[in-house]
């Protein structure tokens, strides 16, 4: 089996400065996380738990988010008055 053909949206996990949040998930949807971690793993040869990965998977989601980027952009102006700021 080639790694080209079955490769995951999630790259390597970077340890960055973080701050704590509580999130409550359906047995299902952990379930899912969990084994997602467990394929991360194996392709990147380092374990890594299904909490580490959820902050880059959101990262990711957000970086990918065209409406968020054009909200951000100014591309609609009312919308970006309501953006919080960072």
């Amino acid at each position: 089996m080639s790694k080209a053909g079955h490769r995951l949206s999630l790259g390597p996990i970077p340890r960055p400065d973080a701050v704590k949040l509580t999130i409550t998930l359906s047995a299902e949807l952990k379930a899912q996380l969990d084994a997602y971690a467990e394929v991360h793993g194996r392709m990147h040869q380092a374990p890594v738990d299904a909490v580490a990965l959820i902050p880059h998977m959101l990262a990711a989601f957000i970086a990918r988010d065209r409406g968020f980027k054009s909200r951000l952009n100014g591309k609609n102006p009312a919308a970006k008055a309501q953006t919080p700021a960072a």
